[in-house]
């Protein structure tokens, strides 16, 4: 594997002085109240917001793991990359309800539309999701992408990283994050694409790779009876995950939160539509790329989660290579910025603040860098059990998000579609789910030790895809069930929350807050994950 080079070495160096330049350039503009620091003073326009969504979903996880995805025999997960259209639904139904309300957090919206008791239990649902996917991922990814570039040890380059990403996202807060996650959304669609078009040009263009793979490699869609990836469960469980993902996580949400109104943030969200179709070309493809190589006997890797950065160190001349490699940095940097920020709102905001409200804000923000910091460290020890997981990164970050997904999704989704839907019958749903998240993970855990032919093995072992899309309509029976059987919530408590409940003004709020062109991109974005589904076929 060839190692950088000096004009490498200048451009990754480049890279660092321009974003700390950033950096500093927003930490100098003080944040003076928690809207600033935790919303950017909710005054960000729509390229920003589109690219600071598209920067924080794409991180080292997706780098390595997406293109692991690619050379591991695992296609069918190319569908959660489809999710550009789960983003609109973000923008054109979920969110106007989210800016209305002028809430910090999503669980902040839950206690407006529910009660405290669903606010208080999704901060610490998330918070704890967080160290399960976001925070460990992340981390472990950056430091396989690290440890494979730099030639250092894992656990080094790892934790060089959060600290060097901490550093200005405890001192610049939110309008640091975004700022910088649109300079660093920039480099690394041109550095991947870079190797993707480099890559082909080895492989011998598109037919090339396709003549080195296996027949019917490319296929996204496989049999109902597949063990693994069954189309109808991966379609459903992945359209849960997104609606969880997109469109009720706090670490993406609190991206179009921090709009200048409904109208910038929308197009953002449409904006972060387009760029989400990018990872199946900038990832995915060079992780097939390297697939159809070492076919060929010209690379070599152990597993396929070092795909990525074999390929780049393999066949990216000098100089590029730096760029690639400031590209992958940049997408380690921008998910850990995004996610810490996140953590720091959740516990501040919705736990810290909910227990002592009469706090100032100077102290509010000292305690949000301090519950970053414990959340970075619990994150950091659950990434060897992370690794018993799943096999492949990738793959481990969805199933485990197929767990998380199905309660909260159910809970949000009847909250704003449905008006007799009460606190009583959310808060049974989250609790119920939370449960069964736990569960499953224990036994998935265990199953090494548990009787195959027992009903708990059975449970722990059923396949991912089809377990989520069952505990769906669990949690939904749940919610409903529930609700039913109690008193409905009053018309002051729901008025605006629901989309029966809008006003007339809201509604007209709503119409005057896009035009035609919105619709056509909109359009254009549906097109196109139509197309890429149908060219997956074979």
């Amino acid at each position: 594997m060839n190692s950088f080079e000096t004009l490498d070495w200048i451009v990754i160096v480049g890279y660092f002085v321009v974003i700390g330049g950033l950096a500093a350039w927003v930490i100098s503009r003080k944040q003076k109240t928690t809207e600033d620091y935790f919303l950017a003073g909710r005054n960000i326009g729509w390229f920003v917001v589109g690219a600071s969504i598209f920067a924080s979903n794409i991180g080292s996880e997706h780098v390595v793991g997406l293109a692991g995805t690619g050379a591991g025999d695992k296609i069918p997960m190319l569908i959660y990359e489809l999710h550009a259209w789960i983003v609109l639904m973000l923008g054109w139904v979920f969110l106007p309800f989210y800016i209305r309300s002028g809430v910090f957090t999503m669980p902040e919206f839950l206690e407006k539309r529910f009660s405290p008791g669903t606010r208080w239990f999704l901060s610490v649902f998330s918070l704890i999701a967080y160290v399960l996917t976001k925070v460990s991922v992340t981390v472990y990814a950056g430091g396989i992408v690290i440890a494979s570039l730099l030639q250092i040890d894992f656990w080094f380059g790892a934790l060089m990283t959060v600290i060097l990403t901490g550093i200005y996202t405890v001192l610049g807060g939110m309008k640091a994050v975004v700022y910088t996650e649109a300079l660093q959304t920039i480099v690394l669609v041109i550095g991947a694409g870079t190797l993707t078009f480099i890559g082909l040009d080895a492989v011998g263009g598109w037919d090339g790779m396709r003549s080195a793979l296996e027949p019917g490699y490319l296929n996204m869609w496989r049999p109902p009876s597949d063990p693994d990836f069954p189309w109808p469960s991966l379609v459903f469980s992945s359209t849960i995950v997104g609606i969880w993902y997109w469109c009720t996580d706090q670490y993406i949400v609190q991206r179009v939160l921090s709009a200048k109104n409904i109208k910038e943030g929308r197009r953002g969200t449409i904006f972060g539509g387009l760029l989400k179709l990018l990872p199946v070309f900038l990832f995915l493809i060079p992780g097939v790329v390297a697939l159809a190589l070492k076919n060929r006997g010209e690379l070599s890797w152990d597993t396929p989660d070092q795909a990525f950065a074999t390929l780049l160190m393999a066949k990216m001349p000098v100089g590029l290579k730096g760029l690639v490699a400031a590209g992958l940095l940049a997408a380690l940097m921008s998910s850990l910025a995004s996610v810490f920020n996140s953590c720091s709102t959740l516990f501040t905001v919705d736990i810290y603040k909910k227990l002592r409200p009469e706090t100032p804000d100077d102290k509010l923000l000292k305690v949000g860098r301090i519950a970053t910091g414990i959340v970075v460290v619990l994150g950091i020890l659950w990434i060897p059990i992370m690794q018993n997981i799943s096999g492949v990164l990738y793959e481990y970050l969805q199933s485990v998000q197929s767990y998380i997904a199905p309660p909260i999704a159910a809970v949000f989704l009847l909250g704003i579609f449905h008006k007799r839907i009460n606190s009583r019958g959310a808060l049974t749903t989250l609790i119920v789910g939370m449960a069964v998240v736990f569960i499953r993970l224990s036994l998935e855990l265990a199953s090494d030790s548990l009787n195959p032919n027992s009903f708990l093995y059975a449970f722990g072992n059923v396949n991912f895809l089809t377990f989520s899309s069952w505990f769906f309509l669990f949690s939904i029976l749940v919610c409903l069930v529930v609700s039913m059987t109690s008193a409905a919530p009053s018309a002051e408590q729901i008025k605006g929350l629901t989309f029966s409940t809008l006003s007339a003004e809201q509604k007209t709020e709503n119409r005057a807050s896009y035009n035609a062109w919105d619709i056509v991109f909109s359009l254009v974005v549906l097109a196109i994950v139509v197309y890429i589904m149908t060219s997956f076929t074979g």
